[in-house]
């Protein structure tokens, strides 16, 4: 049995777990190290446990504490060749970090983990999708500000999606950011609005996926319920079931919920 369990998600942090027969890996650590091995604890997991860690980008957001836990638990760290010298630049890794650049398929144990570029405003950011001893499919797709052919084959066939629904654009255009700032979230290169999100959710139902999780959202411009009903309205008017179709829900900046299972 695959499991699934976000620990953090949000503009503060993000850090999620995947565990399949006897391997677990972390996307992202971008909480400190203590942060999320108390997250981890607090499920019954061992952070010793932890196979490997893979990045998606060298944003503080998602690797603030990967140094420190990788020292700390010594967990090897994969990423694209930019995002390791994304975090070699910035100080979130040193030479003492196993960082093992990646550019296709990596094989941990009983995962198999597959990068896909993403389009966002770092030197090569990806998502990831991820499969499972059983064949289950788990995709990971945030910061980006649009969908691309290549995001859209990837994360095609997914059993369960970890989807960006960061910003709704009204708020955002309305809101108290300054307007660089704006224009860099709804760029090509930001963040991915509910509408956008919304519409890329409704294909990936099409084609078969089940759970879908919305992810990243915006403290300041967004709401859980805007992100929610945004998604299930798109969803709906394609004819779609909540609980029949498919299973939505809305991440928490920290959640306590239990793993999802596949």
């Amino acid at each position: 049995m695959a499991k699934f369990l976000s620990l953090f998600s949000s503009s503060s942090g993000n850090c999620h777990y995947i565990e399949s027969g006897n391997t677990a890996i972390l996307i992202d650590a971008g909480k400190s190290a203590k942060q999320i091995a108390l997250a981890l604890k607090s499920r019954g997991i061992d952070p010793d446990g932890i196979s490997a860690m893979f990045v998606t980008h060298e944003h503080g957001d998602h690797v603030c504490g990967v140094r420190v836990f990788s020292s700390r638990h010594n967990v090897p760290v994969y990423a694209t060749e930019g995002t390791a010298a994304g975090m070699r630049y910035h100080g979130y890794t040193d030479s003492k970090t196993p960082v093992h650049v990646i550019d296709g398929e990596t094989k941990v144990g009983d995962l198999t983990i597959i990068p896909f570029p993403t389009s966002h405003d770092t030197l090569e950011p990806c998502g990831y999708t991820v499969i499972c001893a059983d064949g289950k499919k788990i995709a990971l797709c945030t910061d980006l500000g649009i969908m691309t052919r290549e995001v859209s084959a990837a994360l095609k066939g997914s059993d369960l999606v970890l989807i960006e629904s960061n910003h709704e654009f009204s708020m955002l255009m309305n809101g108290p950011y300054p307007y660089p700032l704006k224009r860099r979230i709804a760029g090509e290169k930001g963040h991915l609005n509910n509408d956008d999100c919304a519409a890329e959710v409704v294909k990936l139902v099409k084609n078969g996926t089940k759970k879908i999780l919305l992810g990243h959202l915006s403290k300041e411009n967004n709401t859980p319920e805007n992100a929610y009903q945004t998604t299930l309205a798109a969803l709906e008017s394609a004819g779609f079931k909540a609980g029949e179709d498919f299973t939505l829900a809305v991440l928490p900046p920290e959640n306590t919920k239990k793993a999802v299972e596949l």
